[in-house]
């Protein structure tokens, strides 16, 4: 018994049949669903060309946020680390 699951996707008016494992499937119906809504603001908001225009403009924004994530995260990570020395510093010199 195969534990892979067939689904099919509908993006920017084609249908993508995919054969995935079962965990996957709520994530893969999600993106495809914000690409979609993506997809209806690009169209609403700007004058689109063809679907391309409108899926290079929607990947762009995703792999952005990804990046902007990143970003914070070893902003993030960085200060986190200072405070803990500040706070490392004051109990040695507390417990000098």
């Amino acid at each position: 018994m195969s534990d892979q699951l067939k689904i099919k996707l509908s993006i920017a008016d084609r249908v993508y049949p995919l054969t995935i494992n079962p965990s996957q499937e709520e994530g893969l119906r999600l993106a495809a669903k914000k690409i979609e809504e993506m997809i209806k603001r690009f169209e609403q908001n700007y004058a689109v060309r063809d679907k391309q225009d409108v899926l290079a403009m929607c990947a762009l924004q995703f792999a952005a946020q990804v990046e902007q994530k990143s970003i914070d995260k070893d902003t993030d990570s960085q200060e986190i680390e200072d405070k803990l020395t500040a706070l490392n510093q004051l109990l040695q010199d507390h417990l000098s």
